[in-house]
């Protein structure tokens, strides 16, 4: 079984900088793609980015040059750096893994960009 737990979340303003973290717990981490979704308040869950086991990322076209996916397979953890936030970024943020099959969710972190 699979548990993930998003941290990193908080209120920062305008043009500001957080960075997620998602712990995955198992030994399955390294084998599968990672992603982060996001949703706020009356809004679908979207896609922000995602990252295979090998490094590939893709993000969404809002996002591309201010958010950046990585991962450490050692720390079984991915991360999301975020940056030049805006008051759209406002959303629970969930961190995915991507099982055949399946996918895990974690329980998320509120991100909230407000002056």
């Amino acid at each position: 079984q699979v548990q993930l737990v998003e941290s990193g979340g908080g209120l920062v303003q305008p043009g500001g900088s957080l960075r997620l973290s998602c712990a995955a717990s198992g030994s399955i981490f390294r084998f599968y793609r990672m992603g982060w979704y996001r949703q706020a308040p009356g809004q679908q869950r979207e896609l922000v980015a995602t990252i295979t086991s090998g490094g590939i990322t893709n993000y969404a076209d809002s996002v591309k040059g201010r958010f950046t996916i990585s991962r450490d397979n050692a720390k079984n953890t991915v991360y999301l750096q975020m940056n030049s936030l805006k008051p759209e970024d406002t959303a629970v943020y969930y961190c995915n893994l991507d099982a055949p099959g399946r996918g895990y969710w974690g329980q998320g972190t509120q991100v909230t960009v407000s002056s």
